[in-house]
């Protein structure tokens, strides 16, 4: 932890919130952090230019690591106050910061599309700002979210996959593979993950599947186990799902293939350190195994013996989905194992 000497205006202010001795509770933090901003917000020994730096700052650290949505909703109080102060001339602050706000509002859980439909114009507004005042990176990032809220809303019915695509895109030109191996990756799992959303409706559905699948593998070539496990992670699963769903004639080998990925993934996600993120790749590997025969060989043999391994990872998944109440999870990993079991039975000889 930095002195005081060292520390920054929103780092005192976080020290003296903590200092208080009233937030025993997330929310009693962020109560106290709110009036500790809040009152710095209006100091008048700092600049109208500082104190909106400093509010973008802290509620930059709320995002970080949020305990409860109030973490998330304290943050974007922090933005709309910071952009009341910042004056009307700093045009490239005020766009860092309404960039910033609109990843909060994208973080927020709601029900329906609303704060994502504000972020969404927030991006659209920063981004030629950023484009002519700011960096190259700046511009990546807000291209990147505002890709990531097209594609929600494309599956909402409310935007266009295609505008997703062309955001991932432009991201590209400056995460490039060589310089920014991590945001390469990630944009590579996004803009796998808009192919694979559009329906399967029209003789381009197979092209689509093939550059998911192309997307994912070439994420994997710039991110490894050691230095990026959890991109690692994420990019072998996602890959072992576009196999194991691909529309081809080698379902076998693809599902072969999706099995090996999933190993992977659970390389990094275990039970232990990562829970609901292994019961969804067990789950995910429960439904290759469903449909791969024990013999690849001889396929006609049938498959009881994976139908058995299934139903462990089924019923392990639910466990850990139940117990983090995950409750729609738990009911799909209920009727698959209510059907498993049937499938079983069925598979089982008579004495």
């Amino acid at each position: 932890m930095p002195t005081f000497a060292n520390q920054s205006a929103a780092e005192r202010i976080a020290s003296r919130a903590d200092q208080g001795g009233r937030a025993t509770t997330a929310a009693g933090r962020v109560e106290d952090l709110m009036r500790a901003a809040l009152a710095a917000a209006h100091d008048g020994r700092a600049s109208p230019v500082e104190r909106a730096e400093m509010l973008m700052e802290l509620a930059v650290g709320l995002q970080q690591k949020p305990k409860t949505p109030d973490y998330l909703t304290a943050a974007v109080k922090l933005y709309d106050e910071a952009l009341a102060i910042c004056p009307a001339n700093e045009r490239l602050l005020a766009a860092r910061i309404s960039a910033r706000k609109g990843t909060a509002l994208q973080a927020v859980p709601e029900p329906g599309t609303e704060l994502i439909e504000q972020a969404r114009a927030l991006y659209e507004a920063a981004i030629p700002c950023l484009a002519l005042l700011g960096r190259a990176e700046e511009v990546a990032e807000a291209e990147m979210n505002l890709g990531l809220v097209l594609q929600h809303l494309a599956g909402c019915g409310r935007a266009r996959i295609s505008d997703a695509i062309a955001s991932y895109q432009r991201a590209l030109r400056t995460f490039d593979v060589k310089r920014y191996p991590v945001e390469f990756a990630i944009l590579q799992n996004n803009l796998a993950a808009a192919f694979l959303s559009i329906p399967f409706t029209d003789e381009r559905a197979r092209i689509r599947e093939a550059l998911a699948v192309q997307c994912f593998e070439e994420g994997l070539k710039v991110v490894n186990l050691i230095d990026h496990p959890a991109e690692y992670a994420m990019l072998q699963n996602n890959l072992g799902n576009a196999l194991q769903y691909a529309s081809s004639s080698h379902i076998i080998e693809n599902n072969l293939r999706a099995i090996a990925a999933y190993d992977e993934a659970l390389r990094v996600r275990t039970r232990a350190n990562a829970p609901l993120e292994y019961a969804n790749t067990i789950a995910n590997k429960a439904n290759c195994l469903w449909n791969l025969p024990d013999d690849s060989e001889r396929p006609d043999d049938g498959n009881r013996a994976n139908l058995t391994k299934a139903k462990g990872y089924y019923e392990e998944a639910l466990e850990i989905f139940f117990n983090h109440g995950e409750v729609e999870k738990a009911r799909i990993v209920t009727e698959a194992i209510g059907q498993l079991a049937q499938e079983i039975l069925a598979h089982t000889p008579e004495n």
